[in-house]
């Protein structure tokens, strides 16, 4: 889902043509569970432009709830996808480089020896954060997306080996806080290894959906969502190689198109509706689909569940979909930090 995204422009306008030296690169990398992905961009005088990108499906946390270890394929499949973001990265001179890792480096016992191998061999360094940290990154990169005259959102990311679901707050100056969070402790790629998901029953994809939506009760009573939803001042926003599917399908693309999906919405029956026709697909008929492929064919349809669940536990109107995250987030924070100090010195 990554290709053809080097002309791409984060921000709210275009940006203006400039004269003297060109912008530095700035390079992220964000390896989860599932996935690893980079991104690089040259920041603009609104936002950032990207200038490539890379997105390889590696599953590092495969078998990891039955070992606690990341296993040697899984490893080594991590590390070729590394060595290519570190090669495309020389490539362009990128000047200043951050990469982070989630749930599965989290809670694997050999997780820091892995991020050591990763750094021996790629020379990349990257840092295991925590599951707020990894909150504050995705509503970071998705901000943007989120409309400042409806005071509250719920953001969620339904990842590889976690699922993030925060609850902010909204301003017309478009300033976003985390009032909570929660992380619940599994994804699609746990979810699938439990449940199946080549041969997902309908009974085991309720079940699925039962156990997220009585997961999210206490966080939902917490903060009394639901009644602010009841009376329409919630927004929602997704994001997930699970919500982007959906949004593919919605607009019955044949082949996936990010600038088709970032920022589309879709109403709450219309989720539902594609999940459910998701969820109908045989495996052999999900491996077929461009939208979905063989490494995901598996992950989409235990996905899905979790994002009806959400939907069920806090039934707003529509759900806007984000194809952007943790990788934008660090792009962001890092160019706004060098920023800050170009003006001090």
């Amino acid at each position: 889902m990554d290709q053809g995204r080097a002309k791409e422009s984060y921000g709210p306008c275009r940006p203006r043509r400039r004269t003297g030296p060109r912008r530095p690169v700035y390079g992220a990398i964000d390896l989860g569970t599932n996935n690893c992905r980079m991104l690089m961009a040259r920041p603009t005088y609104n936002g950032f432009r990207v200038v490539g990108s890379f997105s390889r499906i590696v599953r590092l946390g495969e078998g990891l709830t039955n070992t606690g270890r990341l296993d040697d394929g899984a490893i080594e499949r991590t590390i070729a996808a590394l060595g290519v973001c570190a090669e495309r990265m020389r490539d362009r001179a990128a000047s200043r480089v951050r990469g982070v890792a989630t749930e599965a480096c989290r809670v694997a016992v050999n997780g820091k020896a892995f991020l050591d191998q990763v750094k021996a061999e790629t020379g990349l360094d990257l840092q295991t954060i925590s599951a707020g940290e990894e909150a504050d990154l995705t509503l970071a990169g998705c901000s943007a997306l989120l409309d400042g005259q409806r005071p509250r959102a719920l953001v969620f990311d339904i990842g590889g080996g976690s699922t993030e679901v925060m609850w902010t707050k909204c301003s017309e100056r478009g300033k976003t806080k985390i009032l909570d969070m929660l992380s619940l402790p599994y994804g699609v790629v746990s979810l699938a290894e439990q449940y199946d998901g080549e041969s997902l029953t309908g009974p085991a994809y309720e079940d699925i959906v039962e156990r997220v939506t009585d997961d999210l009760a206490s966080f939902d009573d917490r903060n009394g969502i639901t009644g602010q939803v009841a009376g329409d001042q919630v927004q929602m926003l997704g994001t997930s190689g699970t919500v982007t599917t959906v949004g593919a399908f919605h607009l019955g693309l044949a082949r996936y198109g990010r600038a088709r999906v970032d920022g589309l919405v879709v109403d709450r029956q219309s989720v539902a509706k594609v999940c459910r026709r998701l969820a109908a697909m045989d495996y052999a008929s999900r491996v077929d689909h461009s939208c979905i492929g063989a490494q995901r064919a598996d992950l989409v349809v235990v996905g899905c569940a979790v994002l009806e669940a959400i939907c069920r536990r806090w039934p707003a109107k529509r759900v806007r979909v984000a194809d952007r995250g943790i990788r934008e987030g660090l792009l962001t924070g890092m160019m706004a930090e060098e920023a800050t100090q170009a003006r001090i010195s």
